[in-house]
């Protein structure tokens, strides 16, 4: 297939790999030239904008940081028209930015209104899994346009769920962010607190893996540096899910919970704690650098 893939950040950049490696004829598009020379090399041919890149393809895929980039790609900005404007065929849409539910249902609205099929398919399980391509992709949709995008998504990921309509694949990655959000926290709380009591972080690690406490920012991707071998601690933080990435998703799941009166004191915290640690010079580390946040006092 001629697939466009706009957005070739830490896990759009693998995705795109892994379509070229599958054999699909991918252009791709990024702000940062680099990122774009980075995909020629594996394979893929280089466009000079998204409206480039889109122009005769039979899909598009975004990766994106956040709702306004996506809503500025789709539905354009500053009198620029976006991609539903300017495209005049009508490839498959498939987002798979993690944004508010109501941006992914604004833009969705939006691409049917103009004949459009369009996929909020947001994605779990990492870099590592997005170079393995096993990811898994919560999608928002109709059936008819699930069943069109799932081969597609399975030459990048392993499990494929269709949520419901465009918006629900953002509201289930909200839920799941979130309470990763919370267990990393809660895991790097418990780690520091065996620590500063005498507890080898390796050992302790391994009793609570195999106790009730077991989950898996403890079992996949522990905290402590020099615990796990190649987990993002253990080469200091860097690359991963960056810690502003995840502040930003507590905070959508913030907003989701004001607009439905939902309780989540849980997600509440763990959304300060990961903002505090990014306003204190962290945002660009891995969110497992929470864990940083515990060791105040200590050579780290």
């Amino acid at each position: 297939m001629n697939i466009a893939f706009i957005g070739l950040g830490n896990m759009g950049a693998p995705m795109a790999i892994n379509l070229v490696k599958a054999g699909h004829d991918v252009t791709v598009f990024d702000l940062v030239e680099s990122a774009i020379q980075a995909l020629e090399a594996e394979g893929a041919s280089r466009a000079a904008s998204a409206e480039a890149a889109a122009s005769g393809a039979e899909v598009v895929v975004s990766m994106l940081p956040a709702g306004p980039h996506v809503k500025s790609l789709y539905l354009g900005r500053d009198g620029a028209p976006g991609l539903l404007d300017a495209l005049d065929d009508k490839p498959l849409l498939i987002d798979s930015s993690t944004i508010a539910p109501d941006d992914a249902r604004l833009v969705g609205a939006a691409a049917t209104e103009r004949g459009f099929t369009y996929l909020d398919a947001p994605v779990s399980g990492g870099i590592g899994g997005a170079k393995a391509g096993t990811l898994t992709f919560i999608v928002g949709g109709d059936q008819d346009g699930y069943e069109k995008g799932k081969p597609l998504l399975e030459t990048m990921g392993k499990n494929i769920f269709h949520a419901g309509e465009v918006g629900a694949g953002q509201v289930a990655k909200i839920c799941n962010n979130m309470l990763l959000g919370v267990l990393m926290s809660g895991t790097a709380e418990a780690l520091a607190l065996g620590v500063k009591n005498g507890m080898d972080p390796a050992v302790l690690s391994e009793i609570m893996k195999q106790s009730s406490g077991g989950n898996w920012a403890l079992n996949v991707y522990n905290p402590w540096p020099g615990v796990m071998e190649g987990s993002a601690a253990s080469r200091d933080y860097q690359g991963g899910f960056l810690t502003d990435l995840m502040a930003k998703d507590l905070g959508l799941a913030w907003e989701l919970a004001l607009g439905s009166k939902a309780t989540v004191p849980m997600g509440s915290q763990a959304r300060n704690l990961f903002a505090l640690h990014s306003a204190q010079g962290s945002g660009q580390l891995d969110f497992s650098s929470i864990q940083n946040l515990y060791r105040e006092g200590e050579e780290k």
